[in-house]
């Protein structure tokens, strides 16, 4: 990456993280968003997927999440993390370190999973997608709020998973076709 777009970076991440260390509520609520709240919406995704407008096509939008998260979260942010270790902000900088996560920073798996998720919900439900999209922006910006991660890991982390999810989509729509 250049040295404009690193230290652009850099400083997007301690206009979120300077937010922390000041106020134990407010740090209490950014390791939430960024640790556990994904484990809330994980549980809202099989509670929609039984009682929402999805009941026709369950197995598929099923299966489609379950795709594009493997894909975007196990698969390239994983190959591209083997290629190119970006150290956490924690690691490279003095920050308000509020959680800890080990390895490479760069993309953000957890923004590739509910990234994935969102879009892959979004194509058979707007309205719920909107709220996994906020759910994932959220938990997005409580991570660099938290020191574990900086915007541009998560703008990829994002792009992976929203990119997986068409792609898995697509498909998709094109077996159907063939079917």
């Amino acid at each position: 990456m250049e040295k404009f777009e690193m230290a652009y970076d850099i400083k997007l991440f301690y206009l979120f993280n300077n937010l922390s260390g000041k106020s134990e509520v407010f740090d209490w609520f950014a390791v939430f968003f960024a640790d556990y709240f994904g484990y809330f919406v994980a549980v809202l995704f099989f509670a929609i997927l039984f009682l929402a407008p999805f009941y026709r096509d369950r197995i598929k939008v099923f299966l489609t999440v379950a795709i594009s998260v493997v894909l975007s979260r196990l698969v390239i942010t994983e190959i591209i993390r083997f290629f190119y270790c970006r150290p956490r902000p924690f690691m490279a900088y003095t920050v308000n370190q509020l959680a800890e996560d080990a390895n490479c920073s760069f993309p953000s798996g957890h923004a590739a999973f509910f990234f994935a998720l969102a879009m892959a919900i979004y194509f058979y439900n707007k309205k719920w997608g909107w709220v996994f999209f906020t759910a994932a922006v959220v938990m997005g910006i409580a991570r660099i709020t938290s020191g574990v991660h900086y915007p541009l890991d998560i703008l990829a982390g994002a792009a992976i998973g929203m990119l997986s999810a068409y792609f898995v989509f697509y498909l998709t729509k094109r077996y159907e076709n063939f079917c």
